[in-house]
């Protein structure tokens, strides 16, 4: 009879859902494992902007881990790692206990800080379970009047333009961009349709740096005060604190250094996919893309781990599709150098999301009108 192994899965995002499905697909029996996570369901970042617009209803945009985890074997436990031992093997919870491994694998999405702008007040968009909370809970009460986005990336980008279609002409809607510019990481055909989506809509973009946010203004570098009665910290993510001191080999953004095979450079028995991973090797965006992606090699190379086989190297391709919403149900397609916009675009990746989530048991019925 093959040696009892412990397998924890850290966090339940997008690559981790691979996992759980090979393991009920066919999950030795030698092998007992826990998902360990914070929030029960996960919240799909790609369908966001469209329920903030009010084309997805809340339970399109999620998925049950709980069925999921049942399906596989798999003990849920419900709560967030607060430090790792890499060499004893154990991850310590901030529900008080320890939870020991064999394998682990990680993928625990991204965090944000918002006390570099001398806050710590102002709600952050991850975790995107809290913002969505707090923001149906705000919407329920009184839509804001003066909303500022601050962040020019992707996610910052789409939620301006959600916000503007949901609550029409009468509010103000503003995107600070960052000193980087807006959309920075997409090339300029991208760049360029994003700067005439927010004029055509009324979005005011407003280039530059925030230097301080608080409840009810961002102040930008140059000085200038923008009142808001809605915040949304888009930024930049950073990687979780109690990866600091694991004994895990770590990249200078704080990420666990990964090999091609999704390994821990410095501990075989520890895999990570995702924002909370970071290859030396070939450096990849933050994108849920490429978490989606690296889901299969993670799940084959955990279970071969676990059964003694040797690990598979992943490659991310050199050029993924990218689909940026812009409120109403159009969309911008980038692939590469190249760039269209177009109603047809939205459709597009409305089959593509609601393919994913109905993969994972979320139903795909009518959008929300």
């Amino acid at each position: 009879m093959a040696e009892r192994q412990w397998l924890v899965l850290l966090g339940g995002g997008h690559a981790q859902l691979a996992v759980l499905q090979a393991l009920a697909r066919q999950r030795p029996a030698h092998v007992e494992a826990v998902l360990v996570t914070p929030a029960p369901r996960l919240v799909y970042s790609g369908m966001l902007p469209g329920w903030l617009a009010g084309h997805y209803t809340e339970a399109q945009c999620v998925i049950a881990l709980a069925p999921l985890a049942a399906a596989a074997g798999v003990t849920l436990r419900q709560a967030a790692a607060i430090g790792l031992d890499a060499a004893a093997r154990t991850v310590q919870l901030d529900d008080g206990g320890v939870l020991g491994y064999d394998v682990l694998s990680v993928n625990t999405g991204p965090v944000q800080d918002p006390s570099a702008w001398g806050t710590a007040g102002v709600p952050t968009l991850r975790p995107i379970e809290d913002w969505l909370a707090r923001t149906t809970r705000r919407l329920a009460v009184a839509p804001p009047r003066q909303v500022v986005v601050v962040g020019g990336g992707a996610a910052g980008f789409e939620l301006a333009l959600a916000w503007r279609h949901r609550l029409g002409v009468a509010a103000e809607v503003a995107i600070v961009t960052g000193g980087t510019g807006l959309l920075a990481n997409y090339p300029a055909a991208v760049r360029r349709l994003g700067v005439r989506a927010l004029a055509e809509r009324g979005v005011r973009c407003i280039e530059g740096a925030a230097r301080e946010i608080a409840s009810d203004a961002v102040v930008t570098v140059d000085g200038r005060i923008w009142a808001a009665d809605e915040i949304v910290l888009a930024t930049g993510t950073v990687a979780p604190r109690w990866l600091q001191g694991s004994g895990l080999a770590l990249a200078p953004d704080g990420g666990l250094v990964t090999l091609p095979t999704l390994q821990s450079v410095s501990h075989p028995e520890v895999f990570a996919a995702g924002d909370v991973a970071s290859r030396l090797d070939q450096p990849l965006p933050k994108s849920g893309v490429h978490a989606v992606r690296a889901g299969a090699v993670l799940a084959a190379n955990v279970l071969g781990r676990l059964a003694g086989r040797a690990p598979v190297p992943w490659a991310a391709p050199g050029r993924t599709l990218n689909l940026l919403s812009l409120g109403e149900r159009s969309a911008i397609a980038a692939w590469g150098p190249l760039a269209v916009q177009g109603r047809w675009v939205w459709r597009w990746k409305d089959r593509i999301d609601r393919g994913f989530m109905a993969r994972h048991g979320t139903g795909s019925g009518p959008a929300a009108t």
